[in-house]
């Protein structure tokens, strides 16, 4: 930080994040989404914890070996394993960080930990203490903080910064708290512990409550000087305070949070449509900042002001967060220099046989379609880059259907580079195409969600769908679009399959 004024955006979508069930990311995805996010100016990305997996450590590692500017962040337990570990995953970084955390509330100590307030006292400065001897920025959590009784959490913090912290990070781990209890919570310990003058504080709020945003907004107002937050509010159960909430709150309401953070706005629409896309996840409509009707207007009385000024309306304007105003601009004598340049206006980077697949995907489409819209295309390439390095692949569908059964799909698919088909009868063609996957590729996951919405208007209108397979307690969501129906479906089963053994085998490799 430069100023008092300064908010460093701690981002962990890659570690709190991909702990949401189904949201597993791969190798190659983490490297898409960190690069985007050190470009979007995120301070710190929190890559993974890598003591919980070689996979987790192989993405840290590789995400600090590629870094510039932005500081690396591994999480770590206070056991020293776990710390080293943490600290040989960070090391090439140019900025490195360890995370490390316990347990502090009285219901965590004896349930989870089984451990006595002594214990986890000593257990607090012999880990800051040592992942200060690895690295000279470290980070140090009292998980479920918000329950925690405040002398105890006073003596724990006292220790931490004693033994060298920089941040202390203040979670609210189980999304219990308030906005003006949270705000007086980091007031009162700055107000109380001696040396908090000399390290950083730092918001983690969840959003159990629907308060995480709100919360880490008190938070900041009270003395933190960093909030941690994630894409699309990504996050276990209810999720953490989404970046982009927290981001241009303070960017619209600088009159009474006055302060600034290094983001780079026109980046968010990018960031939360490759999240979205990497985990199977839609964003809901009416997601503030990010949401498909987040700068719709319907009402009469509502697009009447837009019409006469836009501010009558609407407190930012949609490029502020790169959202594109056109829609109708692409169409089948669109040429190759003309679909570049819509796909960078929405945020992608394709060069090569990237950008040649994508236009001959767009052509095919256009052909297909009377008018290609933003979404169409944003949807197009989403599925052309989530099937890169698939192990099974999508090839080609012939579905028999209607109301004389027998309902049949002969389907073809390529498992590790050798085609393979089959015919199979399902009730319904949706379950003809579903067994005609199982049957290619064997396996024990039950289908948990099934759900298809159009990405645009129309009766030629893409179809978008998502499915989540869960099985030996692993879920994985796959999306994919096509303007068939049954075709989107087969490729959405076999992109969540993909996902699927992807977590399997890293949970085996753990």
């Amino acid at each position: 930080m430069t100023d008092t004024s300064d908010i460093v955006i701690f981002d962990t979508t890659m570690r709190d994040g991909e702990q949401s069930p189904g949201a597993s990311m791969t190798h190659n995805e983490k490297l898409a989404l960190g690069e985007l996010l050190e470009a979007m100016g995120v301070d710190i990305i929190e890559a993974g914890f890598p003591a919980a997996s070689q996979g987790d450590f192989e993405a840290v590692n590789e995400l600090a070996r590629r870094s510039r500017s932005v500081v690396i962040c591994g999480l770590a337990r206070s056991t020293p394993g776990d710390i080293d570990r943490c600290a040989e995953a960070v090391r090439q970084a140019a900025r490195p960080r360890i995370h490390t955390f316990i347990s502090t509330s009285p219901v965590h100590m004896k349930h989870k930990l089984k451990m006595g307030a002594n214990a986890v006292l000593e257990a607090v400065g012999r880990s800051v203490a040592q992942a200060r001897n690895l690295v000279d920025d470290v980070e140090w959590s009292p998980e479920d903080a918000t329950r925690t009784e405040f002398d105890f959490l006073c003596k724990c913090i006292d220790a931490a910064i004693v033994a060298g912290a920089t941040t202390i990070n203040i979670p609210d781990t189980v999304g219990y708290s308030h906005p003006e209890e949270y705000g007086a919570l980091i007031r009162n310990l700055r107000e109380t512990i001696p040396g908090a003058d000399k390290v950083i504080w730092s918001t983690h709020c969840h959003n159990d409550l629907g308060l995480a945003v709100a919360n880490s907004l008190a938070g900041a107002a009270n003395g933190a000087r960093q909030i941690e937050c994630t894409i699309n509010g990504l996050g276990e159960r209810a999720g953490n305070a989404a970046l982009e909430e927290v981001v241009m709150a303070l960017n619209v309401r600088r009159d009474s949070l006055p302060f600034n953070t290094a983001i780079d706005t026109t980046k968010l629409a990018a960031a939360s449509h490759m999240v979205s896309r990497i985990t199977g996840f839609p964003v809901q409509y009416n997601k503030a900042i990010v949401g498909k009707n987040a700068f719709a207007h319907e009402s009469g009385i509502h697009q009447d002001g837009m019409l006469k000024n836009a501010e009558t309306y609407e407190i930012m304007k949609p490029e502020d967060v790169g959202v594109s105003k056109t829609s109708l601009v692409m169409g089948k004598h669109s040429g190759r220099h003309a679909f570049r340049d819509k796909l960078q206006s929405l945020g992608y980077e394709l060069d090569g046989d990237a950008l040649n697949a994508a236009f001959k995907r767009f052509k095919q489409l256009a052909d297909r379609k009377k008018h290609v819209f933003d979404d169409d295309i944003l949807a197009l390439v989403d599925d052309q880059l989530s099937a890169v390095g698939e192990r099974i692949s999508f090839e080609r569908l012939r579905v028999i259907a209607g109301s004389e059964g027998p309902q049949t799909a002969d389907l073809v698919m390529r498992v590790e580079g050798e085609l393979q088909e089959v015919t199979c009868e399902g009730n319904g063609p949706v379950d003809a195409v579903f067994l005609a996957i199982r049957a290619v590729v064997p396996h024990q996951s039950k289908l948990d969600l099934f759900q298809v919405h159009a990405v645009t208007g129309g009766t030629d209108a893409q179809a978008e769908v998502s499915v989540r397979l869960k099985g030996e307690g692993i879920m994985a969501t796959g999306r994919a679009s096509d303007p068939d129906t049954l075709v989107a479906s087969a490729k959405a089963y076999i992109h969540a399959l993909n996902k699927l053994e992807a977590r399997r085998l890293k949970r085996v490799a753990s």
